[in-house]
């Protein structure tokens, strides 16, 4: 029996939930440049744009699925399922490098005056935080796009996705 409240195991991604990944990773992003880095090799130019390229995958992937949806071809529900997976998990990915990146930033920008690798990993920090959020923006878009025309429907009725 599934609680009151809960109409499914599954629901899709709260802002709640990507704030709250965000936040932990910006504390610990934070806190782990606080102690390692003076010992850390300079940041690469493009080490945030593997995510980049996430979200790259993910909105083409996400415009397939739409147009399938759409036109009302057949979608195995396996395929549905892994891509509401995937959309999860590199929202919650996404939110999370956000705050690291947002960490590095609040750790390097107030000493690119006085430390020059500080200032040389700065570029870096803020290609990352822009890949991350478009992370972010794929993921949100693949999960809306795994919605049926019924779901879209319902959403409009009531929130919960009743006709209260």
């Amino acid at each position: 029996m599934v609680p009151a409240g809960y109409p499914g195991l599954v629901h899709f991604t709260r802002p709640r939930d990507l704030v709250g990944a965000g936040l932990v990773g910006l504390v610990l992003g934070y806190l782990l440049l606080q102690l390692i880095y003076a010992q850390l090799p300079g940041l690469p130019l493009f080490a945030g744009v593997t995510l980049g390229v996430l979200a790259l995958a993910e909105f083409v992937f996400a415009f397939q699925l739409r147009a399938r949806i759409h036109e009302g071809r057949m979608v195995q529900p396996l395929t549905a399922a892994r891509a509401v997976a995937l959309a999860k998990a590199s929202s919650l990915l996404g939110a999370i490098m956000l705050g690291v990146w947002l960490g590095v930033l609040g750790y390097l920008l107030p000493r690119s005056g006085d430390l020059i690798a500080a200032q040389d990993d700065t570029p870096s920090a803020v290609i990352g935080l822009l890949c991350a959020g478009l992370l972010i923006g794929a993921a949100l878009w693949l999960e809306h796009c795994c919605r049926t025309p019924k779901d879209r429907r319902q959403d409009k009725r009531h929130p919960s996705g009743s006709d209260e």
